[in-house]
């Protein structure tokens, strides 16, 4: 049952904010409370909920990973990025830039740090004695079914977008951020983004959807709060009431046999084109071509690794990998270059997430 506070919250439960949806599941009182991620209205929003109930339990749009970073960002930002993909942790890095490139640039705007309402939350929790749930699937798993989901084309058009998001220098403001908490406009936006990306929509909202109401269900104690964002709002009241299973949804894909044969098929073919070449052109000819292969490949690579100021050892690094990953389209002389250079001079997370302010200049 969702209580009529979902439609006229202020004239039920005049304690508490409009967005606030009181839900009835099994016997417990579920508030859902719908924020946005930079928004001061939804950390007042947050912390007047969760004084009024004095819940059993808060449930955050949070995993593991993301809770520690949040809470522990000075940690997280002089993490040394060797150490982070050394840990296997690179998913998550890469989806902590991808999520918070536009958020922190809004957030610089209004004055708020992103993510500041789950971890006030986190704090309200402590405050009124509510034990924390952190009731988000692991970042890791969305962005790999994410990925798996999306065909060739597709992920060079996502590929494209995102890099063309750290240059995007659109000014907004917070009136414009706590409109589109209101969910007829976040529909809109949703439907967009599903049209745009069918196959990406379900791992990304979809799913998690699911996942966060089977999480918040299911979390102990009778009288709950949970905070999400709005955009999740409507699959989580329409997923809540249903008992969905979630090992199916916690598991990674595996590579296809498609993309597994394809890094051994195009070296193969390479090397079989050199070796009719050896047959029909002779030894001569032959070294002729891998001495060019070997140049331009190796020069440019260089030229590159020079430009961009890296380190001796990194522009020597990049001339002799280039003809060596050029025949394979699945390792980079970039990769190379930029694991020499991450050994010589070690970047930290903050590095990375300063990159969009960087590149705005020549420097």
């Amino acid at each position: 049952m969702i209580d009529q506070a979902e439609k006229t919250p202020q004239t039920t439960l005049p304690e508490l904010p409009p967005r606030v949806h009181r839900i009835e599941v099994q016997n417990q009182e579920i508030y859902l409370v719908g924020t946005a991620h930079v928004s001061h209205e939804s950390v007042s929003d947050v912390r007047q909920t969760i004084e009024a109930i004095r819940p059993d339990t808060v449930c955050v749009e949070l995993d593991e990973g993301r809770y520690r970073n949040l809470t522990d960002q000075d940690r997280w930002k002089k993490t040394n990025i060797s150490e982070v993909i050394r840990k296997g942790k690179a998913m998550l890095l890469l989806s902590s830039l991808m999520m918070t490139s536009f958020q922190r640039r809004i957030g610089k705007k209004l004055g708020i740090v992103p993510g500041a309402e789950l971890l006030e939350a986190t704090r309200a929790a402590e405050d009124v004695g509510a034990r924390l749930v952190l009731a988000d699937r692991d970042i890791q798993v969305t962005l790999k079914r994410s990925w798996g989901n999306l065909g060739f084309i597709e992920r060079l058009k996502m590929a494209s977008q995102l890099v063309a998001g750290v240059f995007v220098t659109e000014e907004i403001d917070e009136k414009t951020v706590e409109e589109l908490k209101q969910e007829e406009k976040l529909a809109d936006v949703l439907q967009l983004f599903a049209d745009e990306f069918p196959a990406l929509k379900k791992p990304l909202i979809d799913e998690r959807d699911l996942y966060l109401a089977q999480k918040i269900r299911s979390a102990e104690g009778a009288r709950k709060v949970a905070v999400v964002g709005a955009g999740h709002v409507p699959g989580i009241l329409e997923a809540i009431q249903g008992d969905t299973p979630l090992d199916r949804l916690e598991l990674a894909p595996k590579p296809s046999r498609f993309s597994r044969s394809l890094k051994w098929a195009i070296p193969i073919l390479i090397l079989a084109l050199l070796v009719a070449g050896f047959f029909r052109g002779g030894m001569e000819h032959s070294l002729e071509s891998v001495y060019i292969w070997f140049l331009i490949n190796g020069v440019l690579s260089a030229l590159g690794a020079t430009i961009a100021l890296g380190h001796p050892l990194t522009i020597l690094s990049a001339f002799f990998a280039a003809p060596l990953t050029s025949l394979n389209p699945f390792i980079a002389a970039g990769w190379v270059a930029g694991l020499v250079q991450a050994f010589v001079r070690k970047p930290k997370v903050r590095d990375l997430e300063d990159l969009p302010e960087a590149i705005a200049s020549v420097k």
